[in-house]
């Protein structure tokens, strides 16, 4: 299983994902989840992969592929989020549809599904969450994240602190907080932790992280979540017969 986020923010765009796609007493795999195509000042995308991890690959890959020829189109050639979104999922539909009929005999799901997100000169910055079947949803002021993978952990800090005018490193932090918590409570996610920032307008990652377990400031961000909570938990409204004299 897997767990990333992609929060929209006035300010730019946060990209998170843990890295770890197989989980069990005697085998635990990781990859990184997040993959840039950029050409900085004309166009910058960020994907995040999840599902069957061959055909996340195949999907990279051939987008790759893609990007790095002028002639070829893709997402090299798109005018904007929403038709990279669309190209993704048609890219990736094809690709499960090859491999399908033989996985199914196996009793294996070819299913991959992405978030892709990140902005094209001219146009205004966008994230978009692309299902396996192909089709996608955006993300909106009243919904300003998108999630895949293991998401119901991570969800209840997002809600609570994720608005359109929400500071971008705070952004950055909750998006931390959000893939510890789904840690804490899913062994089939774990680190490292991967991020990916851009800047509205810069056109271009501006930032990119990696934090394992004991990176000091992953730990500093556990505690310090701990810790708050422990407090704002002890500081919760008493109960009538808890008053002295009840």
């Amino acid at each position: 299983m897997t767990y990333c986020v992609g929060i929209k923010v006035n300010a730019g765009l946060v990209f998170a994902a843990d890295s770890r796609t197989n989980a069990g007493i005697d085998h635990v795999s990781t990859y990184s989840k997040i993959h840039v195509f950029e050409r900085p000042g004309e166009r910058v995308f960020v994907l995040l992969s999840a599902g069957n991890l061959a055909t996340s690959q195949a999907v990279v890959n051939a987008l790759r592929r893609e990007f790095n020829d002028p002639a070829a189109g893709g997402l090299g050639q798109v005018r904007d989020v929403f038709e990279a979104a669309e190209h993704v999922g048609k890219v990736s539909y094809r690709l499960q549809q090859e491999h399908a009929s033989a996985l199914e005999r196996s009793g294996v799901s070819a299913e991959a599904s992405f978030i892709i997100g990140g902005e094209v000169r001219g146009e205004s910055p966008q994230i978009c969450l692309v299902y396996a079947q192909g089709n996608y949803i955006s993300a909106t002021g009243q919904m300003p994240y998108l999630q895949n993978g293991e998401t119901k952990y991570g969800k209840p800090i997002l809600d609570r602190i994720i608005t359109p005018d929400t500071d971008l490193n705070d952004a950055v932090r909750c998006a931390l907080v959000s893939l510890d918590s789904t840690i804490r409570a899913n062994v089939s996610v774990g680190p490292p932790l991967d991020l990916a920032i851009c800047n509205s307008g810069s056109l271009r990652l501006d930032r990119r992280l990696s934090l394992d377990a004991n990176s000091p400031l992953y730990l500093a961000i556990q505690q310090g979540w701990h810790e708050g909570l422990k407090r704002a938990f002890l500081e919760l409204p008493r109960f009538d017969w808890e008053q002295p004299g009840a």
